[in-house]
């Protein structure tokens, strides 16, 4: 009995012991979570600005492309990223207003899915946050944007789509398809310098080498498309080619719709008519163009300073064909222009 009795009061101590070793490595290890996990909520998240000047609806294919291919560099939203989004809804007036919501959140860059006057708007708002722009508008030379397309000096950087040359090409492309085309009607923004400028000196001058008449039809008001439909209708042209702006994006669903009720071959500058039913497209592959956003964005959130990144002008274009609306309009595609899209919708 007294030899158990004595070892009684070494096993206690000897659990004590123990019990005092876990309790402390339980103490470490809740300490060392503690910190990391404090450390990762201390860790700030970068935030993305994007200014768009369409709608949501309008403006979808373009942000979830650039979100896509921010995902490729490793950046997942909610996660290592978060984009805050303010549109226009085609209204100009809207423009300082949203670029003033994103510079009062303290985003880290801003992403311009516009052309000239919005990308304006952002550099009035802000001279320290980057600005990224995404391939739209004119020459940001020539618009005073950057100094130079090899040194841009300021706080704006990204693609520009200088896209003359492009206008000639589209009409081409369109005389190609519709074999009894004569006469083009051609709706732009009066309000876009580059639309004005190309219009009145480079569209005429491709229109008499390809033997075409073009119609020249101002948009100044969403409130005018049913005025321009009718007077067009009464018109009749052969087809008709919409140049880019903030209210021929934003009522891309509006008109491709009339072209359609009206048989029209429509060629549109912006890629996401096609999915709304316009006949064609071409111009700068989209894919290639979301691409070098996100890589922009990548690099700047690493350290780059904007004024010393070079702006990029697109190296891959892209012709995207809609057959549905085709057949729809009662028009064969050649296959000679068939063969030569990149993308063809059923």
């Amino acid at each position: 009995m007294r030899a158990l009795s004595s070892q009684r009061p070494h096993n206690i101590k000897e659990i004590f012991v123990n019990r005092k070793i876990f309790f402390f490595g339980l103490f470490a290890l809740l300490s060392i979570h503690s910190f990391a996990l404090q450390a990762q909520q201390t860790k700030k998240i970068p935030r993305i600005g994007y200014l768009a000047t369409g709608r949501p609806a309008t403006e979808s294919n373009v942000s979830e492309g650039i979100r896509l291919a921010l995902r490729e560099l490793g950046y997942i939203e909610g996660q290592n990223i978060v984009t805050e989004y303010r549109y226009a809804e085609g209204r100009a007036d809207r423009y300082p207003l949203i670029a003033a919501e994103l510079v009062r959140l303290k985003v880290d860059i801003i992403v311009v899915a516009g052309g000239d006057g919005l990308t304006r708007a952002a550099m009035n708002a802000t001279k320290s946050i980057p600005i990224v722009m995404t391939g739209r508008g004119a020459d940001p030379v020539q618009t005073n944007l950057v100094k130079s397309l090899a040194r841009p000096g300021g706080n704006v950087t990204g693609i520009t789509n200088i896209s003359r040359g492009l206008d000639g090409k589209r009409l081409e492309l369109l005389r190609e398809t519709v074999s009894k085309l004569a006469s083009v009607a051609v709706l732009y923004e009066p309000a876009q310098p580059s639309s004005v400028h190309d219009v009145k000196e480079i569209l005429p001058v491709a229109a008499r080498a390809l033997a075409l008449t073009v119609q020249p039809w101002e948009l100044r008001d969403a409130n005018e498309l049913d005025k321009i439909f009718n007077a067009m209708g009464n018109q009749r042209p052969d087809g008709l080619y919409v140049r880019a702006g903030p209210l021929t994006r934003a009522n891309i669903t509006r008109i491709a719709g009339f072209a359609v009720k009206s048989r029209l071959p429509l060629m549109y500058e912006n890629r996401e008519a096609v999915n709304a039913g316009a006949l064609m497209y071409y111009g700068a592959d989209t894919l290639d163009r979301y691409r070098l956003v996100a890589s922009y964005v990548d690099k700047i959130l690493k350290g780059a300073n904007p004024a010393e990144l070079p702006v990029q002008q697109p190296t891959k274009f892209e012709l995207v064909i809609n057959l549905k609306t085709a057949k729809q309009i009662g028009l064969t595609i050649p296959q000679k222009v068939l063969a030569r899209a990149d993308r063809v919708i059923k």
